[in-house]
């Protein structure tokens, strides 16, 4: 399993390899926090539909990947809600922020994540379920999506798989 320094190395090169991974290190913990506790890294307006409030967080180019960028979104999903089927034209990194979820990728064994735990999705890979697990208490993703400039990053609804 690959470091987030080594992620950083694969997605930023040249820029990346000039900084120390301790200062990499500071700098994905330093958004995580903002994440976390809310302070805006990019002011843009939450949208909110059947109890699941996307957000952008950050989107910028990929230096050493022409014609890529890097978009981060937070996921917030009310207590007991399941976001509907999805796929997504970008490859996927999930890390569960808060809460306790239940995903599902296409046919496979459902897994429960609790806030710490990630995992990713292949571009057009189906998310057949999203669920927050609680009755009591939002869920919150932070989602990275690495794909093409203009691809289309979320497609909701009626997906055959």
């Amino acid at each position: 399993m690959r470091s987030g320094y080594h992620l950083v190395l694969m997605l930023f090169g040249p820029i990346a390899q000039k900084e120390s991974p301790v200062k990499i290190k500071l700098i994905l913990g330093s958004l995580l926090v903002m994440v976390i506790t809310g302070q805006p890294i990019l002011a843009v307006a939450q949208e909110v539909k059947n109890g699941v409030a996307r957000e952008l967080v950050s989107k910028l180019a990929l230096p050493n990947l022409d014609g890529h960028n890097l978009t981060a979104v937070t996921v917030e999903l009310d207590p007991g809600i399941s976001a509907p089927a999805h796929m997504h034209d970008a490859f996927v990194f999930v890390y569960v922020l808060k809460g306790k979820v239940k995903s599902q990728l296409g046919n496979a064994v459902p897994v429960e994540f609790s806030a710490g735990e990630s995992w990713s999705e292949a571009p057009k890979s189906v998310h057949t379920l999203t669920q927050n697990l609680s009755t009591t208490d939002h869920a919150k993703l932070l989602v990275v999506f690495i794909g093409k400039e203009g691809a289309k990053l979320t497609t909701s609804g009626k997906i055959s798989h």
